[in-house]
């Protein structure tokens, strides 16, 4: 049957759009904000954009404001004539992000597939409130991190932070359990976190991360568990072992070459923070920073050598074989075979993490061509709840953020399509007809579609609106139809029209 059969359509669809009536205090514009927000708005394009909304290019632009490390200066208060005359700034504070619907399914995509690996390894989910204590986050270790809260007293006097991190919080949950929990405990979350720090590609202020956590095993299978969370959710998403590696190491390699060398304990943490920067700065900037924390020139030489080594047979040659740190690795690559993904894993000593809680193995995945900062990382943290007053439980993690991730995906072309969908649209052609269309949107809803109800617009843009959404079925509610307990239903893939009684519509 023909759509123009129906010759009482077209005159039914006379209808009168209700405008709504003027605000009342029209939006104002300050020209200062039209000239100096184009690159501010880059900002808020989210590392969500999908692959038909490239990050414009002002964003490289905004990331070289900040290249220079230092916060912006305070905005100068305004007058009482300014505050007459300007509105309130509509882009989001510099280094935080807007999720508009098209960048909200791709977060919700993303997520999904966290949440998915998770519950493919038999995690359970778990939540902890973002605004957390200070003296949580505040430890001896000297961590750029807490150089980067977002701190400050609450109304009761109290120290609080917004977490910059989720690690702690999972610790504090640990101890707060105590023994009503049954080890060993598989955890993960998918939270909000806030660092005032450098912004780069893929480095925000705010972020979220996907976190894992197995609480209570002391055995090298534990990492080799995380690990295969993190590849099977490169591999759900498209990335292969050609596109990203993990770089894998051991906290104790750097502990038993300070041993060799006679350097205190107290500055294994500091050596740590150092060491880290790897790659990031120079040989020669490095060995100052390590001669500054009283390393002699004579360790820092070795130091450097070792942290150098990215073979774990070069590694067991310097430290020994019964060396703990040398046994941990070789057990994780033996396991790493057995997984199924030692294409994916490499050795490389200088791997050292920047956090002081780390003990043992610790990793981090990478991009191959070099292009990004570090896609996720983590590793073991046997000693975290004692910094807190608690006993000690064997631990490890990882951290996975939203926004690297999102930005290589972008680069391989592999962001998804996730457009708007919708069942049906319901559409009465005449104002009478709203209260029936209102009970068969209800109803349809009811049996679980997803149903938009659309009045008072012409037939053209309800078709346009039904391509927007890539909707099912159009739904229409006429008198003739009505009267007989019909309703007119067009396939909108494939053309094709009929009449239904409104009880047989599924």
């Amino acid at each position: 049957m023909s759509w123009s059969t129906f010759p009482t359509l077209r005159h039914l669809l006379l209808l009168r759009p209700r405008l709504p009536k003027p605000y009342p205090h029209p939006l104002r514009i300050s020209s200062s904000l039209s000239s100096s927000s184009a690159s501010s708005r880059s900002l808020s394009s989210s590392s969500f954009s999908s692959s038909s909304h490239p990050v414009p290019s002002a964003l490289t632009q905004e990331y070289a404001d900040d290249a220079g490390g230092s916060p912006e200066p305070p905005a100068a208060p305004s007058s009482a004539a300014g505050r007459e005359s300007s509105v309130i700034d509509v882009n989001p504070p510099r280094g935080t992000r807007d999720f508009p619907p098209e960048e909200m399914r791709l977060r919700n995509w993303l997520f999904d597939n966290f949440r998915e690996v998770a519950r493919i390894l038999s995690f359970e989910e778990v939540d902890f409130p973002v605004l957390e204590s200070e003296a949580l986050f505040i430890r001896k270790a000297g961590e750029e991190i807490t150089q980067q809260l977002y701190n400050f007293e609450d109304k009761g006097g109290r120290r609080v932070v917004l977490r910059p991190e989720i690690t702690p919080s999972l610790a504090r949950l640990v101890i707060k359990q105590g023994k009503s929990a049954s080890l060993p405990l598989k955890w993960f979350t998918i939270g909000q976190c806030w660092r005032y720090e450098r912004m780069t590609r893929g480095r925000r202020r705010e972020h979220y991360q996907w976190n894992m956590d197995i609480i209570g095993v002391s055995r090298v299978r534990a990492e080799a568990e995380l690990i295969q969370a993190i590849v099977m959710l490169f591999e759900r998403l498209g990335i292969s072992s050609l596109d990203v590696g993990i770089r894998v190491s051991s906290r104790k390699v750097l502990q038993a070459v300070l041993q060799m060398y006679a350097i205190p304990d107290h500055l294994f943490t500091e050596v740590c923070v150092i060491v880290d920067k790897m790659g990031k700065i120079t040989r020669e900037e490095m060995e100052k920073e390590l001669i500054s924390t009283g390393v002699s020139s004579e360790a820092v030489k070795g130091i450097i050598e070792v942290l150098s080594l990215k073979s774990l047979s070069k590694l067991e040659e310097v430290l020994g074989s019964d060396n703990e740190a040398v046994a941990d690795l070789k057990k994780l690559f033996l396991l790493a075979e057995h997984y199924g993904y030692s294409n994916w894993i490499s050795f490389d000593a200088s791997v050292v993490r920047g956090l002081a809680y780390y003990t043992g193995i610790v990793f981090e995945a990478f991009d191959r061509e070099g292009k990004l900062r570090a896609i996720c990382g983590g590793g073991r943290y046997d000693k975290l709840l004692s910094t807190f007053g608690s006993d000690d439980i064997p631990a490890c993690g990882f951290g996975f953020g939203d926004a690297v991730i999102v930005e290589l995906l972008r680069e391989k072309g592999l962001v998804p399509d996730l457009a708007r969908q919708a069942d049906d649209i319901v559409f009465p052609l005449d104002e009478e007809l709203e209260g029936p269309a209102s009970s068969i949107a209800s109803s349809l809803r009811k049996r679980g579609r997803s149903v938009d109800l659309v009045e008072d617009k012409r037939l053209k843009w309800v078709f346009k609106h039904a391509e927007r959404i890539n909707a099912s079925r159009l739904i229409l509610v006429g008198n003739s139809e009505w009267r007989r307990g019909m309703v007119r239903v067009k396939i909108l893939s494939t053309r094709e029209e009929y009449e239904i009684k409104v009880d047989e519509l599924g």
